[in-house]
């Protein structure tokens, strides 16, 4: 019995990273860290990953309870979710993803990078329905967990060198990434809006399962 499902695990990984977008932030993290010191910094790097995958790791533990109760359906959380993603994927490609600022007197390490940026509705989305798609099976969950900790390490590696990433990637190279996360995000959240009409159209019986 294997213990990691790679190609979950694999798919977990892409999706997060296409949703999360650690190269396109770096700019953004620079912007809003242009006034701190190096080990300021690296300090605000480390608490907006963790701000984030706790925020993430909370929806993925207690979000289908919520959904439960609020009598929303898996299928009607794909959709919306993939409706998001469209959403942001547009974003990406049209330039906008920096869009954002600090307000006053508020640490940016918690907002705007730890939620929205890293931990947005995208990613939290994104999880649940993993979540989900492990069936309970062991070996998927293990994978799971291990995508999320890649995809924090990943998230925090981009962040605390932000610098050198900046300056290897050139400002056309950051935007080139960019644009082309935006590209894979469209075609995955288009797939989610399929499997959605899917589930929907199984449920009432106008196709088989």
């Amino acid at each position: 019995m294997n213990l990691v499902d790679l190609s979950f695990l694999t798919g977990v990984f892409v999706t997060l990273f296409v949703i999360t977008d650690p190269p396109g932030t770096v700019p953004i993290f620079l912007s809003l860290t242009s006034t701190m010191a190096a080990k300021q910094r690296s300090r605000a790097a480390l608490v907006a990953v963790a701000v984030a995958m706790l925020i993430i790791s909370v929806f993925a533990l207690f979000g289908r309870f919520i959904l439960d109760y609020m009598h929303i359906s898996l299928p009607a959380l794909q959709f919306s979710g993939g409706l998001l993603l469209l959403i942001v994927a547009l974003q990406l490609l049209s330039g906008k993803e920096g869009e954002m600022a600090a307000n006053e007197g508020v640490n940016v390490a918690l907002v705007p990078l730890g939620t929205p940026l890293l931990s947005g509705p995208g990613a939290i989305v994104a999880v649940m329905l993993f979540v989900q798609q492990t069936g309970g099976q062991s070996a998927r969950i293990i994978s799971l967990v291990i995508a999320m900790a890649l995809i924090a390490a990943t998230m925090y590696i981009a962040l605390r060198f932000a610098g050198v990433v900046a300056r290897v990637l050139g400002d056309g190279g950051v935007t080139l990434v960019t644009r082309i996360s935006g590209v894979l995000l469209a075609a995955i959240s288009t797939q989610m809006i399929f499997d959605a009409i899917h589930s929907f159209l199984i449920s009432w019986g106008v196709v088989a399962g």
